[in-house]
């Protein structure tokens, strides 16, 4: 799986949670209050533990201690209530949105919202976390174009590996991290903050959170935003085809420019697709090799490479310099955005969220049940995004998944009121179409459009940031479509 932040979900949904509900007391086996304590470095912020259980249908099972922040409203007199917000994933922890709130949201929010940041069961510093392997290379830097027996079965062992590893480093919660299972913990913690209503605000798998919530729960929605929102009712293989034909758009969009700048470090007379083209089958023939520490640059630290820089046009000039260094032999910019995508520390650690992304989408949709079946689906990613394809093909992580399903509920938002959708034109990751899609499936969905080249829209100009703030401040909305 090339790109998080997308995430899969199905339809009609199984377990505890299939039923969409509305409940102002979550069940048993959660804290009933949260207690909020200065942070230790960050004393004008809040922190705080909060125990959910690993099972809301039997909390004898076991339980998670969620990692919550909470960063007041600077105006207190003039304080609206709690936003809760999630960043994405599915996997990334989400304190760091309040930790770091006036990177991501406007005065005006920051002003009358409390902002309440949570790493997910299984993800950030909520505990227990996912923890599958401690280098990713052997997993993830492996050939996705097998042109022989020998390559097809390495991919196959290496995606078989993986999944055996996290079942042995966390098998005990792999079955217990489902969206439905995170969003049950969500109106705990709502409750347990004393609100009736809450607002929210999630970007990219963030939306999931978010649709499935309004779902489950639509009494309890005073205001939601779903930024960079994916397919709601797309399966595992349909949200990656739309993710490759976003990603393909994106390359196609960087490869144009590039070849219309002289100055473009990657230029090459004007034919830089083509010079892209060789240069990919020169690093699948003979990769290029950085460090003996490391896998060699090949064809999938290429992609993913190429990938990462596709989130944002902020980092086109970071990939135009690593291919250019890359043609001359020198692989070193191609696997430091490699290493940006895995969050990969300068120590050689690396963040969990590309863990707990694998395990949560397994969980939330399992996809092709085995490898033949899985192969099958190959053409599909070549047909409709040549370039883009390897990075999305020759991975087997669900086909081996330890743990059963817990398929997404069926995301309608019935009941919630006007739910309001970003979707951004240039979006690789969940390209507008898929946003299109989830503001469409809602029962009121309100879409606005970001013209830019980014992975979500929220700050990219004053019109969408003052549209979006207007309504989470006053919980109404006019329009049914606009453009920013």
């Amino acid at each position: 799986m090339l790109a998080a932040c997308g995430g899969g979900g199905t339809s009609n949904g199984t377990g505890t949670a299939a039923d969409p509900v509305d409940t102002t007391v979550p069940g048993g086996g959660a804290d009933s209050e949260i207690s909020w304590k200065p942070c230790e470095s960050e004393s004008e912020l809040k922190c705080a533990r909060f125990s959910v259980p690993y099972d809301w249908s039997d909390p004898s099972v076991g339980s998670f201690s969620l990692n919550l922040v909470m960063r007041p409203a600077n105006m207190r007199t003039a304080r609206i209530g709690s936003m809760l917000v999630n960043p994405g994933g599915p996997g990334s922890g989400g304190t760091y949105l309040a930790r770091a709130a006036e990177s991501f949201f406007s005065t005006d929010l920051l002003n009358r919202f409390d902002i309440v940041g949570f790493d997910p069961r299984g993800t950030g510093e909520s505990t227990p976390a996912l923890d599958c392997v401690d280098d990713y290379d052997p997993y993830f830097a492996v050939d996705p174009t097998p042109e022989n027996d020998e390559e097809r079965q390495a991919l196959i062992d290496s995606s078989k590996l993986f999944a055996e590893e996290c079942a042995k480093r966390s098998g005990g919660i792999l079955p217990w991290i489902s969206t439905n299972a995170t969003v049950r913990d969500m109106n705990a913690i709502r409750a347990a903050l004393g609100e009736d209503k809450i607002s929210y605000f999630g970007f990219s798998y963030g939306s999931e959170l978010g649709g499935t919530w309004a779902t489950m729960f639509p009494g309890t929605v005073r205001a939601a935003v779903l930024d960079g929102a994916t397919d709601p009712d797309a399966d595992q293989v349909q949200s990656g085809l739309d993710q490759a034909v976003g990603f393909e758009k994106q390359l196609d969009t960087f490869l144009d420019r590039c070849s219309k700048d002289k100055k473009c470090p990657f230029h090459n007379g004007g034919k830089t697709a083509g010079a892209f083209d060789r240069l990919i089958a020169e690093i699948d023939e003979t990769p290029l090799v950085v460090s003996k520490s490391r896998a060699p640059v090949n064809q999938a630290v290429a992609m993913q490479a190429v990938a990462q820089a596709m989130y944002s046009s902020s980092m086109w000039s970071e990939l135009e310099n690593a291919l250019d260094a890359a043609q001359r032999g020198d692989g070193t910019g191609l696997l430091a955005l490699n290493d940006q995508y895995y969050r990969r520390n300068p120590d050689g650690t690396y963040d969990n969220d590309l863990e707990a992304f694998n395990a949560i989408s397994c969980v939330d949709d399992p996809g092709p049940s085995t490898v033949e079946e899985s192969d099958a689906q190959t053409q599909k990613f070549f047909d409709v995004a040549p370039r883009m394809a390897p990075g999305f093909t020759g991975g087997y992580g669900c086909v081996f998944w330890p743990a059963k399903a817990d398929r997404r509920i069926d995301i309608t938002g019935k009941g919630a009121g006007p739910i309001v959708v970003i979707g951004t034109t240039g979006d690789a990751a969940t390209p507008l179409a898929s946003s299109r899609k989830m503001a469409e499936k809602l029962e009121d969905g309100r879409l606005i459009v970001v013209t830019a080249d980014r992975h979500t829209g929220y700050g990219e100009n004053a019109c969408v940031v003052e549209t979006v703030d207007t309504y989470l401040i006053t919980a109404r909305i006019s329009f049914k479509e606009k453009t920013c």
